[in-house]
């Protein structure tokens, strides 16, 4: 460590500084962070995303095909169907035309839409630690900057 213009300053291996051999730290934000600061940036979410009429739409069969209940109709409407199914032919593409197709999907919507709900939770804890150790390094830089005037007040003190 070396005073240079009344700064504590670090030594460095780098071609500017080589001609001094020292250079001042002065922090500065990144400007992703300025933003986060001001509250600017939040975690994005799935609920987020649907946009115009034809994504509120899309969201709103989404959320109706997308359910349990949808999932017990589709599979009554396939079971009425199979009085009529009577050869190994007709029995393959019931179960894989009409009751997998169906059902299955209403049950994959449920699925993704746990697994969507899920991830939004674990972004938002991500975004939540991310936040605390930025907010962590802050305090520290302050800590340090503090930390540089009490060691600039001994060594004057000390000349």
């Amino acid at each position: 460590m070396a005073k240079r213009n009344g700064h504590w300053c670090s030594r460095v291996d780098t071609y500017e500084a080589a001609e001094e051999g020292y250079v001042e730290f002065q922090p500065t934000l990144h400007p992703h962070t300025i933003r986060r600061q001001r509250g600017e940036v939040r975690p994005p979410k799935v609920s987020d995303e649907h946009v115009g009429i034809n994504g509120r739409i899309a969201l709103a069969v989404t959320n109706g095909v997308g359910t349990m209940w949808c999932a017990y109709m589709f599979a009554a409407l396939a079971l009425v169907a199979l009085p009529y199914v009577h050869t190994t032919l007709q029995w393959i593409q019931w179960i894989s035309q009409t009751f997998i197709q169906l059902v299955m999907l209403s049950v994959i919507m449920v699925g993704q839409g746990v697994q969507s709900r899920a991830a939004d939770k674990r972004g938002e804890l991500t975004y939540n630690d991310a936040e605390a150790v930025l907010h962590e390094c802050l305090e520290i830089q302050r800590h340090l900057a503090e930390q540089d005037k009490k060691l600039s007040q001994l060594a004057e003190s000390a000349s």
